[in-house]
């Protein structure tokens, strides 16, 4: 009997773990399906309290699976959360701590132009192990602007590979279309010269054509008798927005946010659907859905929780994640709202590591195995901390102003401050989640401990000799 496994996700941290006894003994290998969405604030899901928009693929997810609302992602902004993700490690062991842009632009921000090959992916531990590892949508760890020499998605442990404009080989690029518009207009037609073949597909509509490629790969894994681990990455609400001409809301920024929110959500549902409707398929399979970091300013939400998008206050590191898996989860998870389990998108690797019974090896993941807390067995949180960084280049961001440069959340216990250690605030998540109340004047010897913890952390990440920086 084969397991699949379908995750859409984002991140947590600390320190090397060890495999749990809770991987099914005496089966075959899951498959494993990662959705990982870009830029979608906490609260976006209509099941995470969105009024203002419809997303009833995910909800019905959520309904037939497990909803857990303390998950994190190891950044608040996009490529140093993906090598997390894919790593089961902290971005800044990579020199990626902020989005990967020009070469001159990564340069003067200390950071590398692309993710090292060498780094211990998650696919191609498991294609060591059997898998056929396909990857479906956005990269944006290596390949982009004018960084046309990365290494191809391939050469990451992946079989084959179909992205955007930033990563390397074959690639959907986005063609525009709005209201009053004669023909398409073009994005980002640049990428052209980061390998082919390129096909170019309405933006409103590309996730389908990501969706497309990922079933395809998985029907020919089926017919090879292979077990598959699949990334679809979609990048729908990023902006630029551009929803379905016929759907063009009026209003603003929010309006065409939500629009293309809805869209995302139908566009993925063939995915689940072909899941669903097999009837082998549907009793092993393991639905994870997130995002890569919070929501742009004006756009998306995260609800009752402070900060967006570059900030590492809740609502630029915590994201929704939705698990399904009616044949995997246990019963009695089903339909459960997890509101204490606080792990991150980087122990995703070490625990699906431990599930599809991938041996780990050397390997030092920062992430921590939770398959029990994953599959609704238990309501734990990971054991150690979690260290945060901002992105260099964002002191300031949108409506935020000089923002902290280090976050650390122990326990119910989240301290942000400045690299020195200076400005440290302190707030009790479990009582004010929405970051209102500094307790840092009630908490002294938990101020100083945990300030020491976070600058220490960040002092071995910039001393790390196997740190490129």
């Amino acid at each position: 009997m084969r397991y699949v496994f379908i995750l859409m996700l984002l991140v947590f941290g600390g320190c090397v773990s060890q495999p749990q006894d809770s991987a099914p003994l005496g089966r075959e290998q899951p498959n494993v399906i990662l959705v990982f969405i870009d830029d979608m604030g906490w609260a976006d899901f209509s099941c995470f309290g969105n009024h203002d928009a419809s997303t009833p693929a995910i909800d019905r997810l959520a309904a037939e699976g497990i909803a857990f609302e303390q998950f994190y992602v190891n950044s608040p902004i996009c490529s140093p959360s993906r090598v997390a993700i894919s790593t089961g490690q902290y971005p800044q062991r990579w020199g990626i701590t902020s989005f990967l842009a020009h070469r001159g632009q990564n340069s003067s921000r200390g950071m590398v132009d692309w993710l090292d090959p060498e780094a211990p992916m998650l696919a191609r531990s498991l294609r060591q192990a059997g898998y056929a590892t396909g990857h479906f949508g956005k990269w944006h760890m290596g390949g982009q602007r004018d960084v046309d020499d990365a290494p191809a998605i391939t050469r990451y442990g992946f079989d084959e590979s179909l992205t955007n404009f930033e990563g390397m080989g074959p690639k959907l690029l986005p063609a525009t279309m709005r209201p009053g518009w004669e023909k398409p207009g073009k994005i980002w037609q640049d990428a052209e010269r980061l390998g082919g073949p390129v096909t170019w597909v309405q933006r409103s509509e590309i996730t389908r054509g990501f969706v497309d490629a990922a079933i395809n790969f998985m029907k020919r894994a089926e017919s090879a008798g292979k077990p598959f681990y699949v990334n679809v990455w979609p990048d729908d609400v990023h902006t630029p927005f551009y929803p379905p001409v016929d759907e063009w809301p009026e209003g603003g920024k929010r309006e065409l946010y939500l629009a293309v929110l809805e869209a995302m959500d139908r566009q993925l549902e063939p995915l689940f659907d072909y899941i669903r409707s097999d009837e082998h398929l549907r009793n092993n399979t393991l639905i994870l859905v997130c995002s890569d970091n919070g929501h742009e300013p004006g756009a998306g939400s995260a609800g009752p929780l402070r900060g967006s998008k570059t900030t590492l206050f809740e609502g630029g590191i915590r994201s929704s994640l939705v698990v399904w898996g009616p044949g995997v989860l246990a019963p009695e998870a089903v339909g459960m709202r997890n509101t204490t389990s606080v792990f991150a998108a980087f122990d995703l690797v070490p625990t699906l590591m431990d599930i599809t019974g991938t041996p780990r090896g050397e390997i030092a993941h920062d992430g921590e195995s939770v398959p029990d807390v994953l599959l609704g067995r238990s309501a734990a949180s990971r054991a150690g901390p979690l260290f945060f960084s901002r992105p260099p280049d964002r002191k300031n961001f949108g409506p935020y102003q000089d923002l902290p440069d280090l976050a650390l959340r122990r326990g119910k216990w989240k301290l942000v401050c400045d690299y020195d250690g200076s400005r440290a605030s302190l707030y009790d998540l479990d009582n004010d989640p929405g970051e209102t109340t500094d307790v840092s004047s009630q908490q002294p010897t938990i101020v100083v401990e945990m300030t020491r913890q976070a600058m220490d952390q960040h002092r071995a990440f910039e001393t790390d000799p196997a740190n490129p920086r």
